[in-house]
């Protein structure tokens, strides 16, 4: 059975990274995006408007995909004070019924955040004058990554051999010990 709990960290992880990627590509564009921004309007005087747009637009993407990694590495909050006391079968079942609870409102908000980004394209955008849809599809891509990655951290929860230590702390990558 750890074998199931090691296939779906090791998913978990694959998918991790990809958006962990994303993140990083988006806020290099950010960084530059509000560079060249303070250089316009500062140092150089030249009439280039879309900068800030760009950066709110990129701001929320990164953040709302960073949502994922922090499921993915247990990074998020938990009532640790209650769950660590606890014995192992019924933080067990916590730690499944919290990634459950969690994958319900992240789904809510990716079936919401659909017809919220459908919307979207009939408005377009002050600057760039492009359908705000594009920029609101980052809301059901964010809730669709987190509900995987929940799906697979509650596979791994229940199929591993020892129960979750803890709420909130991070699972270490894979190695050829874990699980073992």
């Amino acid at each position: 059975m750890s074998d199931i709990a090691t296939t779906a960290r090791r998913w978990s992880l694959r998918i991790n990274w990809l958006v962990e990627r994303l993140c990083v590509a988006l806020l290099v564009l950010l960084v530059l995006d509000v560079w060249l921004g303070v250089l316009v309007r500062y140092v150089i005087p030249l009439p280039l408007t879309f900068t800030e747009e760009l950066a709110r637009y990129l701001m929320i993407w990164m953040a709302l995909l960073a949502v994922s990694s922090g499921i993915a590495y247990r990074e998020h909050i938990g009532v640790e004070f209650v769950f660590s006391r606890l014995p192992a079968p019924v933080r067990r079942w916590m730690a499944v019924g919290f990634d459950a609870i969690a994958f319900v409102f992240f789904f809510v908000l990716f079936w919401y955040g659909i017809g919220f980004a459908e919307r979207g394209f009939s408005r377009l955008t002050m600057i760039y004058q492009i359908p705000k849809g594009y920029p609101f599809m980052g809301v059901p891509l964010a809730a669709g990554l987190a509900c995987v990655q929940l799906g697979l951290m509650a596979v791994h929860d229940w199929f591993a051999r020892t129960a979750p230590e803890s709420t909130g702390s991070a699972i270490v990558p894979l190695s050829d010990q874990e699980d073992r």
